[in-house]
């Protein structure tokens, strides 16, 4: 019972967060979302909250989380751009690199935008990462990011417009449930990351 309540409070206390942060909170969430170490699926969450508690800023709330995301998006890139592949090999195994590398050379423009349109599990950031390493044209990566992100939070937000009080009824029931295993995936995506980042420094330093 007091596991329940404390539960409740937790996720009234991220409800006014959200509600408090509006369109400003989709910007700082995009830059922690497509960073090296994403926030699965929050994004999306968020957006749908928002227009869903005020349908007639859906539009706005669209825009915002695409700005975040873009902004986020192109922090990756520059990184990855000055780093070269070996930024991008510290992330993956050079398996999983060569396949992304194969996959950008191949499908380019497509490369960044598809995946930024389509939800998670789908990953984004090893797009990013390739687009930056690989020397991507700044402007056809900005644009292919911005179109697939655009698509993406403009449906999002219009679904948590016309179904807002079905998807806040639905939230208000089971969002508590939902809200941990979204902090539970970021959690272990980060320590993941982390994990696999260490491994790979410590075989380069014994080679």
């Amino acid at each position: 019972m007091m596991a329940g309540i404390q539960l409740a409070v937790v996720v009234a206390q991220f409800w006014r967060w959200v509600r408090h942060l509006g369109g400003p909170g989709l910007v700082v969430l995009g830059l922690a979302d497509n960073s090296i170490i994403p926030l699965p699926g929050s994004m999306d969450v968020v957006t749908i909250l928002l227009a869903a508690h005020e349908r007639r800023l859906w539009w706005y709330y669209a825009v915002m989380a695409t700005a975040g995301a873009v902004l986020g998006g192109y922090v990756t890139y520059s990184l990855a751009r000055r780093g070269g592949k070996e930024a991008l090999e510290r992330r993956l195994s050079k398996k999983s690199a060569s396949k992304v590398y194969a996959d950008f050379e191949r499908w380019g423009f497509l490369a960044v935008a598809l995946p930024a349109v389509l939800p998670p599990p789908v990953p984004i950031v090893p797009f990013l990462l390739a687009a930056g390493a690989l020397q991507y044209s700044p402007r056809k990566f900005l644009s292919a990011l911005a179109l697939g992100r655009a698509v993406r939070f403009t449906i999002v937000a219009a679904l948590g417009a016309i179904y807002g009080r079905h998807i806040v009824k639905f939230l208000a029931r089971y969002y508590a449930p939902a809200l941990w295993t979204l902090l539970a995936l970021a959690v272990l995506g980060g320590l993941f990351s982390l994990v696999g980042y260490w491994r790979r420094e410590k075989k380069l330093a014994t080679t």
